[in-house]
């Protein structure tokens, strides 16, 4: 690891975030590689880590002998402030090389609100925002995402964008990349051959005008490339799937193994972005995930299962799958997540299976209040339908419900807004059977149109709207058993604004990062007055992109995009709409020609649970158990990873290499481990460890190894033993070197001045603001230089011990910044 990088880790908050070493993580050479490509996530490490999108592209260019492809998340500011201080650039995980000397960096574009973020990796990677201020000394910039169905808010920071799968096009542009390497062309050779390749969108090659209505026009500089048709992977069970992902440090915003187990949809509602863009449906086979599962688990260790699909209830062998998953997994104690399903799936024989499933929310997407506006939005679901999914709901034991609305729907009116408050308060009387308190969460967002679906044409409310419409929901909704929460209309209007927006837009962007708009997606550090400046100072119409309504046969600023869903489609669903009629589902009945199937490559793929899957049944342990100690060092990046980090990083290595661990009992049963006291972050030790019950009959000799090959770098097991609890010795103290990173920091005269003293009394203040009366003297046994190093004995029995560092900003009144750069590091341990 780059020693300055390693450095300054220690000042900030959850530095394991930042280093790379993650189980299943790739670190290559990248001078005996052909590329080298940073994916980039412009947001935090726990929301990134958590993408599965990327995770699919790292697996299959890391796949690649000639291809190494690393990550890279937007810094915190505490780590860019550090960065900026050491005159550091914004780096790659896994290698700690700077971002600007990749070959490739690519941007996943997945929530507009990221678009800040963008520039802030790319000033602070010294790589100018826009593509023609680049030359061949800096690397090719690309994008790919949902976002790149309207790319021209972003598509003059860019070189080449991605439309659709990106599973072969991240290929064909890699192999493109080697080929012209080799020759030495120029770029705009490369981007030509790139535009080539289905799914890539150039944007340099159109020119950009506006007409007397200010609406974008682009010229074609190409007569052959006027537009982009997305790429689509036909059939999910033959392409690359990450059976190894990343286990992440930190706390991620999804910690478990994840399953794609079909994409696209087919219920058609006219809202839905996500539901035109990822069209045809295709599933996975039965036998396909449960194969994937099986390895998965075994690489990772994950506790969880989540299953991924826009649509979840509709995925054909769902029965079979969840009997499948619980069957092969209920014994190693792996839950499976079923956050909903559509009440016309729930069969009797689905229902007994849930009844097992770890209950956590159960969400219900009414959308809106009334039948009438549900039609409207082709929503395919009636009153009955959602009163009878939460009594089934509540039934099964769940005993929190999720409501999701918008307000701001087309047509919508008073009365539609009287229909949410009226089926919630029909929804909070519902008694669930377990007799138990119930709760409803009520979740309300501003509708926002997006490009590539039937309402694209249709205006957004204005913020002030939007506004009073929530709060009257809100002051209607104050009820008891009704919890309601609201997505804040100020950020909705400027999502709004680059959902529909056009290349103009990236001078707004560039505007409100100068002023210090990032990370805008977080309520807690989204800017309004900042980014109302930014609008202000650039002369942005906000009508113009958000209010109006757009004629049916305006020139749209995305039609160079073909998403493989006919406007002809979209114009239909649009007249529908006005009508209130609905269009069916053609996964059970007649094609809507939409325009997306071919009936030769693309067409719907989906399965039926006829065909059973046979599965491997574990015997069950029921013997007694024996009491296993297990010790190990935390050295070097391994001083980064806080105590409830460890307690994941070892349960999950115990189950990789198989161990059988005995389980709490309870409704959520863990791995029965206890670990001694935890150390603070950045406190290197050689004398930590935990405790293990096994069966009497496992042969333990081995685990030593095992988790050894298991674990990530900085953490290493010395030593394995039976122990018996009635006999076990206690833990007195605990020795601790501590090497401050400067010379002449530990005054000989101060640690005498403390020594003659019989208490040396200070104060030390809790999270809760209690200050408490500390001895120093009564808690460490001994303290002495040995040359430039301090020894410390502190006892360690509860309630009795301090660390290090009170020590060292009492006794030598270092620091915080002095501390955090020292090596502490625990080489001693006394028992009793």
């Amino acid at each position: 690891m780059n020693s300055n990088i390693f450095e300054i880790l220690s000042k900030v908050e959850q530095p394991s975030r930042y280093l790379g070493t993650e189980v299943n993580s790739v670190l290559k050479d990248y001078n005996k590689t052909e590329l080298s490509m940073a994916l980039v996530f412009p947001d935090s490490y726990e929301i990134g880590i958590s993408h599965f999108g990327l995770q699919i592209l790292y697996d299959i260019l890391n796949n690649r002998d000639d291809i190494t492809a690393e990550r890279v998340y937007a810094p915190e500011p505490d780590l860019m402030d550090q960065l900026k201080e050491n005159n550091l650039e914004v780096f790659a995980l896994e290698s700690k090389r700077a971002v600007k000397y990749f070959d490739i960096v690519g941007f996943s574009l997945l929530y507009e609100l990221n678009y800040t973020n963008i520039l802030y990796i790319l000033e602070n990677s010294g790589i100018p925002f826009l593509s023609k201020d680049r030359d061949d000394s800096f690397p090719i910039i690309i994008a790919g995402g949902p976002c790149a169905f309207n790319p021209e808010p972003v598509a003059d920071f860019f070189d080449a964008i991605i439309i659709g799968d990106g599973e072969k096009a991240i290929i064909d542009i890699s192999d493109k990349y080697i080929e012209w390497k080799k020759e030495g062309k120029s770029k705009k050779d490369l981007l030509k051959e790139w535009s080539e390749i289905d799914g890539v969108y150039i944007p340099s090659f159109f020119e950009v005008s506006y007409d007397d209505n200010n609406l974008q026009i682009l010229k074609p500089v190409y007569e052959e490339y006027k537009s982009v048709k997305k790429a689509i992977v036909p059939e999910l069970d033959f392409k690359p799937f990450p059976e190894k992902p990343i286990v992440p440090y930190s706390r991620p915003v999804h910690d478990r193994l994840r399953l794609e187990i079909a994409r696209g949809c087919s219920r058609g509602c006219r809202f839905c972005q996500a539901g035109m863009i990822y069209r045809p449906v295709r599933e996975r086979s039965l036998k396909n995930i449960l194969e994937i599962t099986e390895k998965s688990i075994k690489k990772t260790g994950f506790e969880d299962i989540s299953l991924l699909s826009l649509s979840t209830g509709d995925y054909g062998c769902l029965h079979q799958l969840m009997q499948g998953l619980m069957e092969q997994y209920k014994d190693d104690k792996i839950s499976v997540s079923l956050p909903s399903i559509r009440a016309g799936k729930l069969t009797p024989e689905l229902m007994e299976l849930i009844k097992k499933v770890r209950k956590t929310g159960f969400t219900i997407a009414p959308e809106a209040g009334t039948q009438r506006l549900r039609d409207v939005i082709n929503k395919g679901i009636d009153e009955d339908e959602i009163v009878k999914t939460v009594e089934s709901a509540f039934s099964l034991g769940w005993k929190v419900i999720k409501l999701y609305f918008m307000v701001g729907l087309p047509t919508e009116t008073k009365e539609d807004l009287e229909g949410i408050v009226a089926l919630v308060k029909k929804l909070v009387k519902l008694k669930p059977s377990h007799g138990k308190k119930s709760q409803i969460n009520v979740s309300v967002s501003t509708f926002i149109p997006k490009s590539h679906s039937p309402f694209q044409w249709f205006g957004q409310n204005s913020l002030e709207v939007s506004k009073d419409k929530i709060f009257w929901l809100k002051d209607n909704l104050n009820i008891k058993g009704v919890n309601f929460k609201w997505g804040k209309p100020d950020v909705s209007m400027l999502e709004g604004i680059f959902a529909r927006g056009d290349r103009k837009l990236s001078e707004l962007l560039i505007s409100a990062y100068s002023k210090g708009c990032i990370f805008d997606g977080w309520t807690d550090r989204f800017n309004k007055q900042k980014w109302d400046e930014a609008i202000l100072e650039c002369g942005i119409d906000t009508g113009f992109y958000i209010t109006r309504d757009r004629d049916i046969n305006e020139k749209l600023p995305w039609d160079h995009i073909k998403s493989g869903v006919d406007k002809s489609f979209f114009v239909d669903e649009y007249k529908k709409a006005e009508e209130g009629s609905l269009t069916e589902d053609c996964r059970d009945g007649e094609c809507s020609s939409c325009g997306i199937c071919d009936f030769d490559l693309i067409e719907p793929k989906v399965f039926n649970d006829s065909d059973p899957y046979e599965y491997e049944k574990k015997s069950v342990y029921e013997g007694d158990y024996k009491n296993i100690k297990i010790t190990y060092s935390k050295r070097g990046s391994g001083k980064f990873f806080g105590h409830l980090e460890m307690v994941n990083i070892f349960q999950r290595a115990l189950k990789r290499v198989s161990v059988p661990v005995k389980f709490t009992q309870g409704f959520h049963p863990k791995p029965k481990m206890s670990f001694g006291n935890p150390l603070p972050i950045s406190v290197e030790s050689n004398f930590e460890y935990f405790k293990i019950s096994v069966p009497q009959s496992f042969d333990y000799g081995s685990i030593k190894d095992e988790l050894n090959s298991s674990l990530p770098e900085g953490l290493l097991i010395v030593g394995t033993e039976i122990f018996d609890k009635i006999h076990e010795k206690r833990l007195y103290s605990a020795t601790y070197e501590v090497t401050p990173k400067e010379t002449g920091l530990f005054d000989i005269e101060k640690l005498e001045n403390y020594k003659i003293t019989d208490k040396y009394i200070v104060f030390k203040t809790n999270k809760k603001g209690v200050s408490k009366e500390i001895d120093i003297k009564d808690r460490v046994i001994s303290a002495k230089l040995d040359g430039l190093k301090l020894i410390l004995e502190i006892k360690t029995e509860s309630g009795k011990s301090i660390r290090p560092h009170l020590f060292m900003k009492e006794i030598f009144l270092m620091d915080e910044n002095v501390i955090n750069s020292s090596t502490i590091v625990k080489t001693d341990i006394k028992y009793i």
